[in-house]
Order: C-alpha cells, then structure tokens, then sequence
C-alpha cells in the first residue's frame, strides 16, 4: 500500500499533467482601426446601394468577409471630440473641449494619467502604432507664436501609450505642415504654405502626398511586426476625404463626381492596400480589422452638387458633419476577424465609437479600472453573434457647439433647436426635438409634444450619466468641469462637478 506522501505526490504530477494537457490558449489578435476623416456613412457603396455612386469595392468586400453596423456612431459630430473618445472610452464633453476642435498647435487633450487603448493593451502583451492624424494636441518647445520646431515634440502621442507614431498634428488643413515621426519632425518646417490655412510647412511636405505615405507607412509597419512573436494594435487615422480634397493624378476624374468622390475612391484604395499587406504577411487569419470615420461628410465639400449629381453622402439620414442630426455621427463601422465574426452579416444594434476600449480589453481578457473607459461598451458579444441582445443602454450625442442629444433604442432626444451644427432648417421655436428612428430615420417628425414621458425619461438619463462622470457601471467619476446640458438658458442644469486639474493639460 502506498504511503500518504506518495499518494499526494502522485495525484500532484496527474493534476501538473492535466494542466499542461490543456489547450493552450488562442493567441491574442491584432487589431487595426482604420478611422477616415469625413466619410459619410452614404459614401460607402454597401451602405447606400440606391442612393450612393461611389465606388469603394475594398470596404464592400470587407463587408462581404465580416459584419456591417448600420447603426454606429461617432462621439461627436467633429474630429477631436471623437478621437478623444476612441483612445479613451470617455465622452469629449467630460473635458475642457465642449465645443469645437483643437488645432495643430494646441496643448493636448487626454491627460497625462488616464488610460488609453494603446496603454491598456501594451499592459497586456501589445505592440502600438500611431499612423496618421493625431489632432489630440500636444507640446512643443518655446511659446506661441514662436515654437522651437528643431526641438523634440512633447506630449505627443508616444506619452498616450503609443510605442510608434508617424503622421501630421491635426488635420491636413492646419498648420504645422509637416510629418512627425516618434518625437521630431522629419524636416524642420521652415517655410510657409497653405491648404486652406496658411502656417509653418517642411519644405517638401505636400497635401496631395499625405494619403500615400501614411499608407505606405501602415504596410510598412506591418510587415515589420508579422515577424514578431507579439502582437500588435495599429490606429491609423486617414487624413482623407477631409479637405483639402487633394486626389493623387491617379486617382482624378475616376469617380465622375469630382474631386470628393476621387478621393473617396483613393481612400478606399488605401483600405486595400492595408488588406493586402495583411494577406501577404500571413496574419489576416489573426486580425481584427475595424474601418469607420470620425463623425459624417463635411457640407462644405460640395454636397449639394453631389446630391443634384444623384450621390447622397448622408444616404437618407438629416444634416452633415457638426450635427445633432444622423448625418453628423452616423458612421460606416465594418468588422472582419476571420473565424470570429460571421462573414456577411449585419447588426442593427447602435453602438458608439467609444466602445473601442471596451471591446479591446475583453479581447485580452482585462479588467478595466473603474477611472477608465467610463463611457465604452464592449460590443464583443455582438461581433460573436448578430442576434446577441442590446448592449448599449444608450448614447449621448454632441455636435461641434456643444449641443446634446442622447439616443436610447427607438427614440433620440436633442435639447436644442436646429441641427446643433452648422445645418440649417428646424423651428427656431422647437428647443425639445423627439424623433422615433425606427419609423423617421430622416428625423422629419418632432414627437416632443406628444410624447412629454419620453421627453423626460430621456432628459432624466442624460441627467445621470452627467452628474456620475459616466455612463456605465461602476464607482461614480468626476467631469473636469461643469457641464450645461441646455445652452438655450433652460433647465436642467449639471453644474455641480468639479474641475480636475489634470485633466485640464
């Protein structure tokens, strides 16, 4: 008979070998986030068939290999309000910037402290590119109007988590003219020219080239990391279709449509070309690949040209970029993840840009402290199964001047008159709009006044996800300053939170 202490030796060896039986683990993916500037969600072909005449055969077929929302949104109708809340997870209006956009010199936006995508997955085993427009803010040496462009950039992305930065400042039409790689710029800007504003410019930095070499610049870079037993997060912020509206020669006069639907066109080359490189370094199999845009088509492009040429950038939604309406934060959002996400499908569900973070950390598998991603929902469970449940209680929209709306199943709520933005039409008198999304998409039919309990259920929500610094479960969180939720003077108020000086930087 065998004594106890072999008995307990052997059943430890039979439990180390059950353990080393098991399966190991799926390996962590990739993730690519492909964020356009200024794409309507009618710009895509697959989205708009009827009322869209621009060809994107790359975004199609990467529809055909995963899922299209054809209800996502932006955090905000303009540029830097979204991009802050995709790197963090937490709504814009949270910070200083409740109105408008940072420019290309301005001091950064996302605190120092608080966790960003990149940083949350570097602390789970990730590699992290930054490649393209950053329009977050960051610091240079000396004082405006006279920065030290010869000294290192600060502050920058490759503090916000990122391992590798390439790209421009803010958008293509804001000066500095000029590529920063990692922490300098690659050529000093020491001459002046101008895309719409005039500024510091590096001597061969040109508009029309931008698109290409950040392109150029995103192959590279996953090449270099398909070697590498590791996996890796690469953001790529395009700087198109935003104006200037600059098409390579190529690319003109192949749309039909003029210079927007060329370059439309070119950015869904540039999509492929991204494809491509994943399918020729062997780990298409392994990647997440998400592509949306930052909030709906600018109006100033010449929409209503298009239009009367028979393209609808906004399909049939209400209002442009910088509206409260749909068209101002109703974005394409396609994901593929080859035997994950069912090829061809399509959710309803309305999901929100700031998800991101969410999503992320339970791919790996990590557990968010409650001072982060205040405002994401991991729409992983909707990526597995289309027919997975809401996820999302609700979302709250907001338009560059600092309007809300907030959106929960059927109903949207604007507190506001007009678009919020820069459309024009609505009752100046209408400050309360109510619209049922399901049967007015077009947001035609203010149903305020018939429906006062929908009004103020909605109101009461927004309320509360004001006052607890978050719209997700957890420990209330603090705003950085206090945030007024009507501008037309009327209640309610949300005034009682507290500035945080370091999310002030």
């Amino acid at each position: 008979m065998k004594s106890a202490p072999t008995l307990i030796l052997l059943a430890s060896l039979l439990s180390c070998a059950a353990i080393r039986a098991e399966e190991p683990s799926a390996p962590k993916p990739n993730i690519v986030f492909i964020l356009c500037d200024d794409l309507g969600y009618g710009d895509v072909r697959c989205l708009n068939p009827h009322r869209g005449k621009i060809a994107t055969p790359h975004i199609d077929r990467l529809a055909e290999q995963g899922m299209a929302f054809t209800d996502a949104h932006s955090s905000s109708a303009v540029c830097t309000p979204t991009r802050y809340g995709i790197l963090t997870g937490r709504y814009n209006w949270r910070t200083r910037l409740q109105k408008h956009v940072l420019f290309g010199f301005d001091k950064p936006l996302i605190a120092a402290e608080r966790l960003t995508v990149p940083a949350m997955l570097k602390q789970n085993g990730y590699h992290s590119a930054c490649i393209g427009k950053w329009h977050l803010g960051l610091t240079l040496a000396g004082q405006e109007p006279k920065f030290d462009l010869s000294q290192p950039v600060k502050d920058g992305p490759l503090t916000r988590g990122f391992d590798y930065f390439f790209g421009i400042s803010a958008s293509l039409d804001m000066p500095p003219f000029a590529y920063i790689e990692n922490d300098r710029f690659t050529q000093e800007p020491t001459v002046t020219k101008a895309w719409g504003r005039s500024g510091p410019a590096a001597p061969d930095f040109e508009a029309r080239d931008v698109l290409p070499e950040l392109t150029r610049k995103a192959v590279e870079y996953i090449g270099r990391r398909s070697a590498a037993k590791q996996p890796f997060f690469l953001y790529l912020p395009l700087t198109s279709p935003h104006t200037p509206v600059v098409p390579a020669q190529e690319w003109q006069g192949k749309s039909s449509l003029g210079g927007y639907g060329d370059f439309v066109m070119q950015t869904d080359w540039a999509l492929g070309e991204v494809l491509a490189a994943l399918d020729k370094n062997g780990i298409a199999a392994n990647t997440l690949v998400i592509f949306t845009s930052d909030n709906g088509c600018a109006p100033y492009i010449g929409v209503d040209k298009l239009e009367k040429q028979g393209h609808y950038p906004s399909a049939n939604l209400r209002g442009y970029k910088a509206d409260l309406w749909d068209g101002g934060h109703r974005v394409p959002f396609i994901a593929r993840w080859p035997g994950k996400v069912k090829p061809a499908t399509r959710s309803a569900q309305p999901v929100c840009l700031t998800d991101l973070m969410a999503t992320s950390a339970e791919i790996v598998g990590a557990k968010l402290p409650d001072n982060a991603g205040e405002d994401s929902v991991s729409i992983l469970p909707v990526l597995l199964d289309p027919a997975a449940k809401p996820v999302r209680e609700a979302i709250v929209h907001h338009s560059i001047n600092g309007a809300f709306a907030i959106r929960q199943g059927q109903w949207k709520l604007l507190l506001c008159a007009g678009s919020g933005g820069w459309a024009k039409g609505g009752n100046p008198g209408e400050t309360t709009q109510l619209y049922d999304m399901a049967q007015d998409p077009g947001e035609q039919s203010n149903q305020a006044e018939a429906q006062p309990e929908i009004v103020r259920r909605l109101t009461t929500l927004l309320e509360k996800y004001v006052a607890d610094g978050r719209s997700t479960p957890g420990t209330p969180q603090q705003n950085d300053a206090p945030i007024l939720i009507r501008q037309d003077g009327g209640k309610p108020k949300a005034g009682k939170n507290k500035t945080i000086p370091h999310e002030k930087a």
